[in-house]
């Protein structure tokens, strides 16, 4: 079989290869540069719009987020301290109009909070929960009371004052979550020394926890948005502590006030625990004392017991010397 003979490419060819490839390479190169010209023009007409838009956007004034003013509201939270703020009357969370004269008699720890905040406020709530357990095992249960107070009307309803001490498992008898009608906020607040500022993520506020003593009389700001059990604690203490004794005081309150004397803030652990050291003083004291008691009234009594024979002895020779004279 035979094979094809293969066509010699004559110099022709070469020729016309080489002349058609010069063409379409041409035509590109033209396409390229109608482009990139088309391109300049675009950008000398688009750069004096940009340039323009930024000059307008950059002489346009600047929307300000507004802020709390740290060292006012600090001023006026100090400044209310000793002052008795106003007996307003509050919604709890069942409804029912509360008082707040109705907390006087103990000391009461005073909570400004909003049910709308996902964050500060839930977990400024929950470690005021963890130091108020703390502190009740420390001084007793019954011997102070907790006031949440929601701000933001009429969105912290009672409802919803219930659904956010639900949602943190607060059942504490002594706990209440007020609600204030929408008219009253300021003024309570102001009374307080509590300060806020609403923002577009919410509200901007002062971060405390206002301990008021039993007469109603605000004796303390606790600063911070994790309330630690000595922060709180100590201020109750001191109350508790210079409170009088009831005049029928009975035995319970003599123990919740030996514990409150001898208990003390452990920071290792971040709990009150019993000072053995205090309790011990405390007990060699009492002994001490009682033995000298016993010293000194078993001294009075011997001695009364001597001048009551001295008396005797003097009463019967006396008698008979008197006997004798009648007798002669």
């Amino acid at each position: 079989m035979k094979r094809p003979r293969r066509r010699l490419i004559a110099g022709e060819d070469y020729i016309a290869a080489g002349r058609e490839l010069w063409t379409s390479t041409g035509e590109v190169q033209g396409a390229v540069y109608r482009l990139l010209r088309r391109a300049v023009a675009l950008l000398a007409i688009l750069t004096p719009m940009v340039t323009g838009a930024a000059d307008v956007a950059a002489s346009a004034p600047q929307a300000t987020v507004p802020a709390l003013n740290q060292v006012e509201a600090l001023r006026l939270s100090q400044g209310v301290i000793g002052k008795r703020p106003t007996d307003f009357t509050l919604l709890n969370r069942q409804g029912t109009p509360v008082r707040l004269s109705s907390f006087h008699g103990k000391p009461t720890l005073v909570s400004f909070i909003y049910t709308g905040c996902f964050q500060v406020c839930p977990t400024n709530t929950r470690s005021l929960r963890e130091a108020v357990e703390n502190l009740q095992s420390s001084v007793g249960r019954d011997r102070f009371n907790v006031v949440s107070i929601g701000f933001n009307q009429p969105f912290d309803s009672p409802q919803a004052m219930r659904s956010f001490a639900a949602q943190h498992a607060i059942a504490a008898p002594n706990w209440d979550f007020l609600s204030p009608p929408a008219d009253i906020v300021g003024a309570l607040t102001g009374d307080f020394g509590f300060s806020y500022v609403e923002t577009p993520a919410g509200f901007d506020h002062v971060l405390a926890v206002t301990v008021v003593d039993a007469s109603g009389a605000i004796y303390s700001q606790v600063y911070g948005d994790r309330v630690t059990p000595d922060k709180i604690g100590e201020p109750v203490r001191q109350l508790l502590r210079n409170a009088p004794v009831p005049q029928n005081a009975g035995i319970d309150d003599v123990i919740d006030r030996i514990r409150i004397i001898c208990t003390v803030y452990d920071p290792t652990t971040g709990k009150y625990r019993y000072d053995y050291g205090l309790i011990l003083e405390i007990a060699g004291g009492a002994t001490f004392a009682l033995a000298m008691c016993w010293f000194f009234i078993g001294e009075w009594w011997s001695r009364r017991r001597t001048r009551r024979g001295k008396a005797s002895r003097l009463g019967n020779g006396g008698s008979e010397s008197d006997f004798a004279s009648a007798s002669r």
